[in-house]
């Protein structure tokens, strides 16, 4: 006989059943979510913007350009010009192509890591699971920007460096929440069914716990990918980020500092709009997707 598979739920939520009909029914109630669907909005726009358009908006982002430097927004240069003659709205492209890139890949890395850890700590309790919940306490002891300083400062980390770096320090609070949501299901009928029957531990976690965590798992993703890109936003700030010629949002805030105390306000403004926009969005997005796995919202 079949185990019934049971639907997860977000820690203090009750969650709509994984199942199509469940899914349509959290697709509803998220377009009903103005502010989640306008940051779902903000996010395609800047994807769009980052990726597609620096192929109809082609610059110069390797080569310095003295003679164009600091020039004011204009019919050639949209936004202006920074202090070595690039052109600020295509190294707003170029630079948000880097930050989306290590936020969403940095996000997903800590969110993979973090599913793991707690569905095996919270699968197997007991000690194994205390040791485990001890390391991730001790983790959160320790600030993610303090450890970030501390890496970047030893090594001048590239994109993947930066990547692995920012996902290495960002797994513990996912793997809380999913160590939560495994405490919660391992009891189930379907799992002790499948225990009874010989099932391992293995399949139990993958084709059973972590299923049943996806509603879980989406939110917390979309959390970690905003706290990456803020994360990365400020180690490029303090200069310890991805280094010249590249650039993301944060190191040209860091560049335009200076120069905004000179009135160049178009080499501060435009990035820290970026970053406020899409940590909002990607927060709007999260908070429009817990909603959406709960069934006590339905009405």
């Amino acid at each position: 006989m079949s185990a019934v598979i049971q639907p997860g739920r977000v820690p203090g939520k009750a969650t709509a059943p994984v199942t199509a009909s469940g899914t349509r029914l959290a697709v509803r109630r998220f377009r009903r979510n103005r502010l989640a669907v306008v940051g779902l909005g903000v996010v395609a726009f800047f994807f769009l913007f980052c990726f597609v358009g620096p192929l109809v908006y082609s610059t110069d982002q390797t080569h310095t350009l003295l003679d164009q430097v600091n020039l004011a927004p204009s019919g050639s240069h949209w936004l202006g010009t920074d202090a070595v003659g690039h052109d600020v709205l295509g190294r707003l492209m170029y630079g948000g192509k880097v930050s989306l890139i290590v936020g969403l890949a940095a996000g997903v890395l800590a969110t993979v890591i973090g599913t793991l850890w707690g569905a095996v700590a919270g699968y197997a309790g007991g000690w194994i699971d205390a040791v485990m919940m001890r390391v991730v306490d001790a983790g959160i002891a320790i600030p993610a920007l303090f450890i970030l300083l501390v890496v970047s400062a030893i090594t001048t980390p590239d994109l993947t460096g930066l990547i692995v770096i920012l996902g290495f320090v960002s797994w513990l609070v996912p793997s809380r929440l999913i160590r939560a949501e495994t405490l919660s299901l391992k009891n189930r009928d379907y799992v002790l069914t499948l225990r009874a029957i010989g099932g391992t531990h293995g399949r139990a976690i993958i084709r059973h716990i972590l299923p049943n965590s996806v509603s879980t798992i989406i939110v917390a993703a979309t959390f970690q990918i905003a706290d990456a890109i803020l994360l990365v936003a400020y180690v490029s700030y303090l200069g310890l980020g991805v280094q010249p010629p590249s650039t993301d949002w944060g190191g040209m805030l860091s560049a335009g500092l200076t120069a905004a105390y000179s009135g160049y306000w178009w080499l501060i403004i435009p990035p820290g709009l970026a970053i406020i926009l899409v940590v909002w969005a990607f927060n709007a997005i999260g908070d429009g997707l817990r909603d959406a796995f709960d069934v006590r919202g339905r009405g």
